[in-house]
């Protein structure tokens, strides 16, 4: 699973900003250099972007006329007036309104088209206008959101190859449809106590720290030069993760998370202890299984650089508070802490002890919440100590609304948003 912390719509990857004066066409430039940034069929480069009337509709919801970066999609009602402001940009080209010449540069098929997302966008505005309840959070307004656009993204790479249509498909009926259930057969339960979360080991790290002999990276490495240079990209796309893993000593999230709490001055803004913050960070990473072979601390670490870089964004500057940005960056790093290699149905087919604790709803997504918060409790681990009350509820409040919704296999009305 990944984490998912900002809707960013339809096709634009987060190192474009959209030229608000220029509608109804859509000028896009990239912060990255080519090559710099990873990319995916959602987020397409500057030299396949279709600047077709379809393609136009697609990105719309960025911007439109008059409106700059600073409207980028964060909150479900920016998403419905975002949507608005691109039915009424369309409308203007297909009712030949303000610029008389554009209705002519359009073919028969264009116009239809354009029609028709036109159309399509105004219908899911007034669905979110009809069916919107004041308990709905934000992550399952998103999903909604997220699933309309990745509905037409998969229709559009079905009719590009053979192979595409397989990758549709496979992202179809594994993350969309209904899972088919799987008999396999149930285990003899055996009675445990289940008062405790399991999957917390006792772990001791930190009588080997201390503010005056931290390393500079936080962790031991023999290869500091060569680390040095691989966090040079800490703030890029094309960070190199396994590089970072290899010379910090197997502990690229150790490393990754001393890097960003140091660059963002957190530790300074929330009075964390540096030995506190490196003994958490290394108990987390131990709870990260080595022997799985994706949701280990090398992914775990590649997603909160990933959201690292997200939150640098220069369309999300000053959009989020220093807690809202501490919240997601804890919740990228634990998103996935002690996993077990296995998914949701197998626990629940199998009558897991986990299955049966979290009643078979997100079993792995409140697991590893669980885990991640419980180990604040350990030896010299608790890196929220100066927070107040109020700044605790609300980070945990946060960190648990960004992780439950990397369930993927959650319908909508679990708040499914993934990454």
């Amino acid at each position: 699973t990944n984490c998912s912390i900002s809707s960013v719509e339809n096709g634009v990857s987060p190192g474009h900003t959209p030229l608000g004066s220029q509608s109804p066409s859509l000028t896009l430039h990239t912060s990255f250099p080519q090559g710099q940034r990873r990319e995916s069929f959602l987020y397409r480069s500057d030299s396949d972007y279709d600047m077709s009337p379809k393609t136009v509709s697609r990105n719309s919801s960025l911007a439109s006329e008059g409106h700059t970066a600073e409207d980028f999609i964060v909150t479900p009602f920016a998403q419905v007036l975002a949507s608005l402001r691109s039915v009424r940009s369309n409308f203007t080209i297909l009712a030949n309104v303000s610029t008389p010449t554009v209705k002519a540069t359009l073919s028969d098929q264009q116009y239809q088209q354009l029609a028709l997302d036109t159309l399509e966008e105004l219908d899911w505005c007034l669905d979110q206008l009809e069916t919107i309840q004041t308990h709905r959070s934000v992550s399952e307004m998103a999903s909604n959101k997220f699933k309309r656009m990745l509905n037409r993204e998969l229709s559009h790479l079905s009719e590009m190859s053979r192979s595409g249509n397989q990758v549709s498909e496979y992202i179809s009926s594994t993350f969309l449809d209904k899972q088919n259930e799987v008999e396999i057969p149930s285990p003899t339960l055996k009675d445990k106590p289940m008062s405790h979360i399991s999957g917390v080991r006792k772990l001791s790290h930190s009588s080997s720290l201390s503010s005056t002999s931290m390393p500079r990276f936080g962790v031991n490495t023999d290869h500091e030069d060569e680390l040095a240079k691989e966090l040079e990209d800490l703030d890029k796309w094309s960070f190199n993760i396994f590089r970072v893993a290899e010379f910090s000593n197997n502990r690229p999230l150790s490393c990754v998370m001393y890097a960003i709490f140091q660059e963002r001055e957190l530790l300074k803004t929330f009075r964390i202890p540096v030995d506190t913050f490196v003994t958490y960070v290394m108990t987390l990473e131990d709870h990260y299984h080595g022997n799985v072979a994706y949701h280990n601390s090398l992914h775990a670490a590649d997603v909160t650089q990933s959201t690292h870089v997200l939150l640098s964004t220069p369309a999300l500057d000053a959009v989020f508070t220093d807690l809202e940005i501490l919240a997601a960056l804890f919740a990228a790093a634990i998103h996935d802490v002690d996993h077990p290699g296995v998914s949701n149905q197998f626990l629940i087919n199998t009558n897991s002890e986990l299955a049966l604790m979290y009643n078979d709803e997100s079993v792995l997504e409140n697991h590893h919440l669980a885990v991640g918060f419980k180990l604040l409790h350990q030896e010299n681990c608790d890196i929220f100590q100066n927070l107040t009350k109020r700044q605790r509820q609300s980070l945990r409040k946060l960190v648990i609304d960004m992780t439950d919704p990397t369930d993927l296999t959650c319908s909508a009305s679990c708040r499914c948003y993934t990454n």
